[in-house]
């Protein structure tokens, strides 16, 4: 779709601004770790990631929204073999996806390969907007992956899955953000979305908590499936964030790139 990309890349680099400038001056935990060494690790995953998508998308043409346009003009997928109001597939198609992702995240935290990927996340020593873009490329990529087979399965329009990306994209930078709200906010919002404080328990370094809270976007799947842990044990402000073994390490990219081979 005509700058679709452009207004994707504005609205992410708008509300990380926007959020990093707020988690600045309204911070619910102190830094540990000076900001630039953490950022310039985190910033170099998400450069790391775009140019692993760049690499599918030359093996595999059709990338998420590609795949939608090609599944409609060819009929494939549920939706395009339903004549339901566009609306009505839209709102369905982001709940699917929304659903789907947080399955992902659960099981990247089951199998034992998967986690070997996805602990390059949760190595981050400390949680702030920023690490909402650092996975691992392999993860990334496998992640992209299972959505273009989703995305096939399903048949949902290409604006379905912009407006689910940008509302992923969002509200993982939101959950991740080292950003205080009111007790009396939080707790209204995560009626429906996961707030940092919801998401900072899924950081926790105790197995316990880490298991739990592995929404994104919607907070109801977790409530739904008996995953959600509303505050950790050790108190926001004193939890350890990470994992159990970790050092600073972490702090440095080509590290964190080799730790899935790391034998832990």
């Amino acid at each position: 779709m005509e700058h679709e990309a452009l207004i994707r890349l504005s609205i992410f680099i708008g509300l990380f601004a926007l959020l990093a400038a707020a988690e600045a001056y309204l911070p619910r935990r102190a830094r540990q770790v000076p900001r630039k060494t953490r950022w310039r690790t985190n910033w170099g995953f998400s450069l790391l990631n775009t140019g692993a998508l760049r690499l599918l998308a030359f093996g595999l043409p059709l990338l998420a929204v590609g795949a939608a346009i090609d599944a409609a003009q060819n009929g494939w997928g549920l939706f395009n073999l339903l004549d339901w109001p566009s609306g009505l597939e839209i709102v369905l198609a982001i709940l699917f996806f929304d659903f789907a992702i947080w399955l992902q995240h659960l099981i990247t935290h089951k199998v034992p390969l998967l986690w070997r990927l996805h602990r390059v996340h949760h190595a981050d020593t400390e949680i702030d907007v920023t690490t909402a873009i650092r996975f691992h490329p392999v993860e990334i990529a496998l992640s992209m992956l299972l959505k273009i087979g989703l995305v096939y399965l399903v048949g949902p329009a290409a604006l379905a899955i912009i407006l689910f990306e940008i509302i992923l994209n969002g509200t993982a930078m939101f959950n991740h953000s080292n950003l205080a709200l009111p007790r009396w906010l939080d707790k209204a919002v995560r009626l429906v979305l996961v707030t940092p404080d919801m998401h900072r328990v899924h950081h926790s370094v105790h197995r316990s908590e880490h298991d739990s809270n592995y929404g994104f976007s919607l907070s109801i799947w977790d409530r739904i499936f008996g995953t959600y842990i509303a505050q950790p044990k050790d108190g926001h402000t004193k939890m350890k964030i990470g994992l159990q073994w970790q050092d600073p390490r972490p702090s440095k990219l080509g590290w964190s790139l080799w730790l899935p081979f790391i034998k832990r």
